[in-house]
């Protein structure tokens, strides 16, 4: 772990969509700085990396370009960020890519912890528990309470196989001695169809995307992966509260990374400019909107969290026997 640390200490990966900002670029004055964000534009994270450009743009002046580049699970992303030499590029980083798919993957065309270094740490998106409305679960216990009278019985739908969604609802089924039924989909959207058309019971899926159906009465959340409750979701207790359960507070983390060849200068100067946005108030309440929390720290802080997620996915995609198509 020490080792992992290690090599993690420097960094940074950012995310964008061709989205140009004026920024006087951090490494470069003559480059734009350009954030990779792994996901479509429009989601928490493509927000997520646009808020931040603007908020460096008036930092640290020139201009920034947030360009989009999704696709396997964020691996083009990452890969790119990674063999990027013009000393400007960086990407907005999340545990698909960095501590989920080197455990899954046979062969990945880049190593998360040589060829990516960790700049900051400035969000966590949590996973929840969630149900329709009608549904006769009320509580995190009913749930597990069914799930071992019917063994492999209670379904619980998943964004896609190998995800965080996947994983956050393996790792509950572990921890409370059930077999859960794990039906994955492509995305939120169908995932969220079929729960509230009653095909599936249960759904393990962001804040971000269960928000909505809680504000319109057609979705509720039994419990929330985090350390602390969300009051945007009507304050549902979190699973570890709700359960007793060691090991629940599954942070989501949302981090920026860099290339491992870009100059330590270039990165500390990035890194302390992204903590000074994470801080601002505006900043904790822009990303509460977006069903995240404002958890911002140095690449320090991001190599210990990616270390403790990489342990966790490991166990437990060694003890569930998981594998991807």
């Amino acid at each position: 772990m020490k080792l992992l640390l290690k090599h993690l200490a420097l960094g940074l990966a950012a995310a964008a969509s061709l989205a140009v900002l004026p920024l006087h670029a951090q490494q470069n004055n003559d480059k734009p700085l350009r954030i990779v964000v792994p996901f479509a534009p429009g989601g928490a994270q493509d927000v997520i990396a646009r808020y931040l450009g603007a908020k460096l743009t008036e930092k640290l002046g020139g201009s920034v370009i947030v360009d989009n580049k999704a696709g396997a699970g964020g691996i083009l992303a990452a890969d790119a960020v990674a063999k990027a030499t013009d000393g400007a590029t960086v990407l907005l980083a999340t545990g698909g890519a960095i501590t989920v798919a080197p455990h899954l993957q046979a062969k990945l065309p880049y190593d998360p912890v040589h060829d990516l270094a960790p700049v900051a740490l400035v969000g966590d998106t949590p996973m929840t528990l969630a149900v329709r409305t009608e549904s006769p679960y009320k509580t995190v216990a009913d749930v597990l309470r069914d799930a071992k009278a019917k063994p492999g019985q209670v379904t619980y739908a998943s964004t896609g196989n190998g995800t965080v969604s996947h994983l956050t609802g393996a790792l509950l089924a572990q921890a409370g001695g059930v077999n859960l039924l794990h039906v994955p989909y492509r995305g939120a959207a169908p995932a969220l169809t079929d729960l509230l058309g009653g095909q599936v019971a249960l759904i393990v899926t962001s804040a971000a995307s269960i928000e909505p159906m809680v504000a319109s009465g057609k979705a509720r959340v039994l419990g929330t992966f985090s350390r602390a409750a969300l009051p945007s979701l009507g304050t549902p207790p979190t699973v570890a509260e709700a359960t007793s359960l060691a090991g629940m507070d599954v942070p989501v983390w949302v981090g920026v990374m860099a290339p491992a060849r870009m100059p330590a200068a270039s990165v500390e100067k990035l890194s302390a400019a992204l903590v000074e946005v994470c801080n601002l108030p505006e900043t904790k309440q822009r990303f509460a909107q977006l069903g995240a929390v404002n958890t911002c720290g140095g690449g320090a802080a991001l190599a210990k969290v990616i270390s403790e997620d990489s342990q966790r996915w490991a166990k437990v995609i060694k003890q569930g026997g998981i594998k991807v198509d």
